[in-house]
């Protein structure tokens, strides 16, 4: 049975969320769960579920936990912090892989410094899936969206060949159309990290369609769009504060009228899919490619839908050797050397 050791400290809601979403993961997807944290909380939490004896759960304990506040630095000052111990069993082979809802930077660092970085990659990054017009079989895949605020062009080529497996071998599409987001199409335009990563990608054996802009994301025209970190940042919290507002809206004004609530009554089934489409616990989290081992960065206000939705993903990417795959292919491409 596959194991996945998941942080029960690290959300905004911990360790209520992680632990519900660990009893749902072991009892829906037929993985074993390790919940790492504080002891004492996590077995108070668990009691609640009057299944979960019965379920492949186990909890190892972790004195100190890492919170939204704490620096980078934590993963030096804090040895038995739950991140720490979860990407440990990961190391040591006893999990296949790592689910965390915590600080975005110290969970990185933490499993770049503990599991180790695949050969080739210079900074692992962060993946994250975007909705598109295409419906919820055809996402596209953003990377960074923020592990690495700064990149080299080299960098970038290397984010390509790494989320072109990913939308390979977990999205299932065949030849990933790749493009490198920019201020528009032309070559020439962009900043000057662009346009020297620009000819880098060109050179490399991947379906590459030039630049696409922000815009372009949502349409489904592209399977990965390639950005620094800030950059992708900024398009992610954008985009969250954009679907909240229209979800926002769109229930204001089914709210406002007698014609437009007995309207709502027909249209459930379609909002209700809306609305589905636009949540991202649906998603899971993350995952930070280029790491050995698997690790899923959650968002940090994760509930346990998203933390369940966390560790299916965390499972599929073990069984799909993915960063074995990015080793391998990486080895290979010349802008990775």
């Amino acid at each position: 049975m596959l194991t996945v050791a998941l942080d029960a400290m690290g959300g905004d809601h911990a360790p209520k969320a992680e632990v519900e979403g660990a009893v749902l993961a072991a009892r829906q997807l037929g993985v074993k769960v390790i919940l790492v944290g504080q002891e004492d909380l996590v077995r108070q939490e668990l009691s609640t579920h009057d299944d979960w004896e019965d379920l492949p759960i186990e909890v190892v304990h972790a004195s100190e936990r890492v919170t939204m506040e704490d620096p980078t630095k934590a993963v030096r000052t804090k040895r038995d912090s739950s991140v720490k111990v979860a990407s440990r069993l990961v190391r040591d082979g006893r999990a296949a892989g790592l689910v965390s809802a915590g600080n975005t930077g110290v969970v990185m660092a933490t499993a770049k410094t503990v599991q180790g970085v695949v050969p080739g990659v210079t900074r692992p990054a962060l993946a994250g899936l975007f909705p598109t017009a295409k419906g919820p079989t055809r996402p596209v895949i953003v990377l960074d969206v923020g592990a690495n605020v700064d990149c080299s062009p080299r960098m970038l080529a290397q984010f390509a060949v790494m989320g072109e497996i990913y939308s390979r071998i977990i999205v299932k599409r065949d030849r990933p159309r790749v493009g490198l987001l920019s201020i528009g199409e032309e070559q020439h335009k962009g900043n000057d990290l662009t346009r020297a990563a620009w000819p880098l990608l060109k050179e490399l054996n991947l379906n590459f369609i030039g630049n696409v802009e922000g815009r372009d994301i949502y349409g489904g025209d592209v399977d990965v769009v390639v950005c620094d970190g800030f950059t992708g940042n900024v398009a992610l919290k954008v985009s969250e504060g954009v679907a909240d507002l229209v979800k926002y809206t769109l229930r204001e004004s089914l709210e406002a009228t007698i014609s437009a609530k007995i309207g709502y009554v027909f249209s459930r089934t379609a909002l209700q899919d809306f609305k589905k489409r636009l949540d991202y616990s649906e998603y899971g989290g993350a995952p930070l490619l280029g790491v050995r081992g698997v690790c899923i960065i959650s968002h940090g206000r994760a509930n346990a839908k998203a933390i369940r939705n966390a560790i299916r993903v965390a499972a599929e990417f073990s069984q799909g050797q993915v960063n074995q795959r990015i080793e391998e292919e990486l080895c290979t491409t010349a802008p990775a050397q």
